[in-house]
C-alpha cells in the first residue's frame, strides 16, 4: 500500500540525495551517483524509468486531451483499459472505479461493498473484518483496516469499525497452530470474529494476499484463500482483496489471488497497473455485486474529480501492452525462485536471517535475534533503517521495513526489482542487497 508514513521518518532522519534522472532500473543523482532500483520505489517500477514506448503514449494523449471528466465523457485510453483490466482478471470481475493510487482504491472498495449491502437490504452490514500485520492506505478508512501501529497510532479514534483478526503467516503461525495448519487457524479466526460481532453486522473481510510492507511479502498459506472464500460466502460477507502493492503482475500472476485459485468479490489494484507513470488505481467487483448496485442505485456512489484521468488511462494502456507483450508476468514469475536463491546464497551463514519468502518479484528477508525462537531484534536498534542506509550507500535502493512482527519489532528488507530487469540487474541487486544487510550486522555485531 501507500507508503508517505514510512518516508516520513526516513525525511525526519537523513538527508535526502536529489535524484536528477534515471533510465530502465537505474537513477542517478544530482552528484552523479548511481542506483539500481531493487524494490521498484515502493514496488510500482514494474517497467523501470524513463520507457519511451509509455512516455510517448502519455505525450499523444496531452496532445488530443489531458482529461476528459469521467462524469461528463468516457474516452478511447478509459475504454481501452477497461478491456484490459478485464481481460487481465478474467472471471466476472468486470466492473471498475478508477482512482489515483492505492489508497484511494481500498477506500473505494470499502464504499461499494456498502452500497452493495444496502443494495441487497443488508444495511446491518456495517463493520470490516481485517487482519493484523497488514497495511491498506493511508485514508482514514484504510488506516481503519491496516493492523500497523507504527502508522496508525497517531489517529485512533478516528477511524471506521473494524474488527481485527491474527494475520495469516507460515513463519509465525497462531499460537497453537504450526506452519502446516496455520492456514486453517487463521481461516477458524475468521469465522469466530464473523460469528462473535453476528454475521448480520459484517459487510465484508478486507486482506492482502500477499501482505507488503506490514508483514514483508507474506503469502496466503496453502489452502487459506479457498477457506476464507468459502466463510465469506456462507456468511454473506463480501472478500476484498488488496492488491495494489502485490497485483497487476507483481507475484507472477496478474491477480495475486489467481495463484490461490480463489476470485474476490471486490479487489484493489494500483501500484503496477501504471507503473508510476502516471498516478492510477480502480477498485473492480464482480457481476454480481453491480447487477445490485446497478439494479437499486444505476451507478457507483463513490468516484472522483480524476476518476478515469485520460492521460493516466493511457499510461496504463500502454504500460499493459507492454508486460502482456512481453510475457512479463510469466517472467516474473519463473525468477521468484531465482530470486530467493541467490539471496540464500548471499547470506549464507549469516544465523540473523530467519526466513526468505515471496512470490515472483516480491522477496523479502526477515531478520531475527534468534533463528530457533524467532524473536526479533530490539526495536530500538532500528536495524531497518540501517540497511536502508547501507544499500543506499552501496547504490541500491530497497525497501526495510520495521514492526512485522508485532507493529513495533521486527526488520525485513523487500526487493521487488522491475519486471524487465535483466539476469544480470537481478544479479546486482541481489548481490548488493546480501552484501548491505551484513554490512550492517556486522557493524552491530550481530552476524
Amino acid at each position: 500500500m501507500s507508503t508517505a508514513p514510512q518516508h516520513a521518518a526516513i525525511h525526519a532522519t537523513n538527508a535526502l540525495p536529489k535524484v536528477v534522472r534515471a533510465k530502465g532500473s537505474y537513477l542517478w543523482d544530482a552528484t552523479g551517483k548511481q542506483y539500481i532500483d531493487g524494490s521498484g520505489g515502493p514496488a510500482v517500477y514494474c517497467l523501470g524509468h524513463a520507457n519511451e514506448e509509455v512516455n510517448r503514449a502519455i505525450c499523444d494523449q496531452l496532445d488530443q486531451i489531458a482529461h476528459g471528466y469521467r462524469y461528463n465523457f468516457t474516452t478511447d485510453a478509459l475504454e481501452e483499459l477497461t478491456e484490459i483490466i478485464r481481460a487481465r482478471t478474467g472471471g466476472t470481475l468486470r466492473e471498475m472505479v478508477y482512482v489515483t493510487g492505492g489508497s484511494e482504491a481500498v477506500e473505494s472498495c470499502l464504499k461499494i461493498a456498502l452500497q452493495y449491502q444496502t443494495a441487497i437490504g443488508q444495511k446491518s452490514r456495517r463493520v470490516f473484518i481485517s487482519r493484523e500485520r497488514s497495511w491498506h492506505g493511508n485514508t482514514l478508512g484504510a488506516l481503519g483496516l491496516s493492523g500497523f501501529s507504527e502508522r496508525t497510532a497517531a489517529y485512533e479514534g478516528a477511524f471506521i469499525p473494524s474488527v481485527k483478526i491474527p494475520p495469516a503467516n507460515e513463519y509465525r503461525p497462531i499460537p497453537g497452530a504450526t506452519a502446516e495448519t496455520a492456514g486453517a487457524a487463521a481461516a477458524a479466526a475468521l469465522e469466530a470474529a464473523i460469528l462473535k460481532a453476528g454475521p448480520e453486522t459484517i459487510a465484508a473481510f478486507v486482506f492482502e494476499p500477499v501482505v507488503g510492507a506490514a508483514g514483508g511479502c507474506v503469502p496466503a498459506p496453502p489452502g487459506y484463500a479457498q477457506a476464507v472464500r468459502e466463510i465469506c460466502t456462507r456468511h454473506g460477507v463480501l472478500m476484498i482483496s488488496d492488491e495494489v502493492m502485490s497485483g497487476a503482475g507483481r507475484c507472477g500472476t496478474w491477480r495475486a489471488l489467481e495463484h490461490d485459485g480463489v476470485e474476490p468479490d471486490i479487489m484493489a489494484i494500483a501500484k503496477g497497473l501504471a507503473s508510476g507513470y502516471q498516478p492510477l488505481g480502480a477498485a473492480i467487483c464482480t457481476t454480481r455485486v453491480w447487477d445490485a448496485i446497478r439494479a437499486r442505485d444505476g451507478a457507483f456512489g463513490t468516484g472522483h474529480t480524476f476518476t478515469g484521468h485520460t492521460a493516466a488511462c493511457a499510461a496504463g494502456v500502454a504500460v499493459q501492452n507492454i508486460v502482456s507483450r512481453e510475457g512479463l508476468v510469466e517472467k516474473v514469475a519463473a525468477n521468484g525462485p531465482r530470486l530467493k536463491s541467490w539471496l540464500a546464497e548471499g547470506l549464507a551463514g549469516i544465523d540473523a536471517v530467519g526466513d526468505i519468502r515471496g512470490r515472483g518479484h516480491f522477496i523479502a528477508v526477515e531478520l531475527v535475534a534468534n533463528r530457533d525462537t524467532r524473536a526479533p531484534f530490539d526495536k530500538d536498534l532500528r536495524l531497518f533503517m540501517k540497511i536502508r542506509a547501507q544499500a543506499m550507500e552501496n547504490g541500491l535502493i530497497c525497501y526495510p521495513v520495521g514492526g512485522n512482527v508485532d507493529g513495533e519489532s521486527g526488520d525485513i528488507v523487500i526487493f521487488a526489482p522491475p519486471y524487465n530487469c535483466t539476469d544480470a540487474e537481478l544479479a546486482e541487486i541481489t548481490d548488493k542487497g546480501a552484501k548491505s544487510i551484513r554490512q550492517v550486522l556486522q557493524a552491530e555485531r550481530l552476524a
